[in-house]
């Protein structure tokens, strides 16, 4: 039967999973049965406050605290509190300690339909306990939670939220894994693919590329950070491994398929350790394409760029010379002139049909060579194999003879580095003999660059346009504002294609290689010369041989 009283209330409800609140399970129903409770007793109830995917062991909590503020305001006339059961307000013993004091000292009453709470000893022990029984489920839940989660670790599964290029799936047998998330998924791995090949050479470049990405998410202030480039350069599980050392679990083969291959990941690292942080350059863009590529004939520093406003308030793109110490400071070159140059260099690169035809049968060549020693290198990677097992069983060996921590720690870290070895000759071995594509598709690829850079210069991509340049010339190009670009340094791959293009090549005669008649054999005091001496055709045409 429901009590007649004037008595105030509040409602207090928690959720402590995101989860819960995408699916709005759990408030809604805390909320009705703590509305339920307050009609039965007879309470009018003023506000409903509501912490969404807050822990209960933590006691900061923005709805805790406005509606601190709350009763703060009525602190003389006992608002009732209504939770619906303990482990609302915390899990934890401390935690519910500090609330429930808090509560108290803004004049809030503690009432819930699953307990009773008072102030006897006897009440107080019964809260304790089920605080501390609370306190003890969320440790529990926790340490099962992460004993599953070590268990799918280690057998190759990766059990947390996935990464960026990354969704969850459901497959028979095997629960969820980790699948390809396009486009993200294909953005991710042109950025690590470039980046080991050196398309980008720093990871500010890889950042502008995923900046420039339509497709590719945003923080909240629609940029892409550099911390959120490197994390991508060093996530092992793009790669299609997983780790874990702070619980135990070792550089393992994971059972989804990887965005880029191990010794690409590897080679990303090497080139991390081994280069210097570089900040993202504001002055790089895609409105002066050759900036840092092109320096001063004359002082050879790098040209700048710059736009300039004239007095009609027009602006003009100009690249210049800024060293003080240059004839050509602050000489102003047009854009539309040197880059204009540069296209007619790259055109004049550009080899004949005739080449292209002699570089598609050398290709051709080295693939049928390559393919026919893919098995050399199978057996050359199973012996490397070995060879690696034998060294970790001899560091194994010597750290059951060591006493040292130190010691035992450095042969750790050595059986890890051979561990890492051991899986990219692994991949190799599995990849072995077997082309990432046909080679035509590469050839196309390939030749279609080779035959006509200047197509891929025409790109909007200001990382298209930076590729053009590392490929085909090594070096910064030397511009003189007198009279344009210097004889470049060409890569090693047009360096050949120009060295075909500039051979002198002669049409050998149509006979002489071998006779077009038998010859009788002569016998001479003196040494044979060569059957095709054009002296010994022009007896044997005379005596009709």
């Amino acid at each position: 039967m429901t009590e007649k009283t004037d008595q105030k209330a509040v409602i207090y409800v928690r959720v402590s999973s995101a989860a819960q609140v995408a699916k709005g399970h759990g408030a809604e129903s805390q909320a009705a049965r703590c509305a339920e409770f307050a009609k039965m007793k007879g309470y009018r109830v003023l506000e409903t406050f509501e912490d969404k995917a807050v822990s209960g062991s933590l006691i900061d909590r923005p709805g805790m605290k406005e509606m601190l503020a709350f009763l703060r305001q009525y602190r003389k006339e006992n608002i009732r509190v209504l939770i619906d059961d303990i482990s609302r307000l915390a899990r934890g013993l401390e935690a519910h300690l500090a609330l429930r004091a808090a509560i108290s000292e803004c004049g809030g009453l503690l009432e819930s339909p699953s307990i009773e709470f008072g102030e006897d000893s006897d009440s107080l022990l019964i809260e304790h306990l089920l605080a501390s029984v609370s306190q003890h489920a969320r440790i529990k839940n926790a340490e099962q939670v992460r004993n599953r989660q070590e268990a799918r670790l280690r057998t190759g599964y990766y059990p947390f939220k996935p990464p960026l290029g990354f969704k969850n799936a459901k497959l028979e047998g095997h629960g969820k894994v980790m699948v390809r998330d396009e486009p993200v998924a294909s953005i991710i791995e042109e950025a690590l693919e470039g980046y080991a090949s050196g398309q980008f050479q720093t990871q500010a470049e890889v950042m502008r590329f995923l900046q420039a990405q339509p497709d590719y998410p945003k923080n909240r202030f629609g940029k892409v950070t550099n911390e959120a480039a490197n994390r991508i350069l060093n996530r092992v599980v793009y790669a299609g491994m997983v780790e874990m050392p702070e619980w135990g679990v070792s550089l393992r083969e994971g059972k989804h398929e990887g965005l880029i291959s191990f010794a690409t990941f590897e080679k990303i690292q090497a080139r991390l350790n081994g280069q210097a942080y570089a900040p993202a350059r504001p002055d790089l863009s895609a409105d002066f394409p050759l900036r840092g590529s092109v320096a001063c004939a004359d002082c050879d520093r790098p040209l700048t760029s710059c736009w300039s406003k004239s007095k009609t308030g027009a602006k003009h793109p100009y690249y210049m010379c800024f060293n003080k110490d240059c004839v050509s400071h602050r000489k102003s070159i047009r854009r539309d002139k040197i880059e204009g140059e540069f296209e007619a260099l790259l055109e004049a690169l550009e080899p004949s049909p005739t080449l292209a035809n002699i570089a598609k049968s050398m290709f051709t060549h080295g693939w049928e060579i390559q393919r026919k020693q893919a098995g050399h290198i199978a057996e050359a990677v199973r012996r490397g194999i070995a060879k690696v097992d034998s060294e970790i069983d001899k560091q194994l060996d010597k750290i059951v003879k060591a006493s040292s921590d130190t010691v035992i720690g450095a042969f750790e870290r050595k059986i890890e580095q051979l561990e890492r070895q051991k899986l990219v000759l692994a991949e190799r071995q599995q990849n072995s003999g077997m082309p990432l594509r046909p080679f035509g598709e590469m050839f196309e690829l390939a030749m279609r660059f080779l035959s006509s850079p200047s197509n891929l210069w025409k790109s909007e991509r200001l990382e298209d346009r930076q590729t053009v340049i590392r490929l085909v010339f090594a070096g910064h190009l030397k511009y003189d504002r007198n009279e344009g670009f210097r004889t470049p340094k060409t890569s090693s791959v047009f360096k050949a294609l120009e060295g075909f293009q500039n051979a002198k090549m002669l049409m050998a005669e149509t006979e002489g290689f071998e006779p077009s008649i038998p010859l009788r054999v002569w016998f001479l005091s003196r040494e044979l010369v060569s059957a095709t001496h054009p002296r010994l055709r022009i007896a044997a045409a005379s005596r009709g041989l």
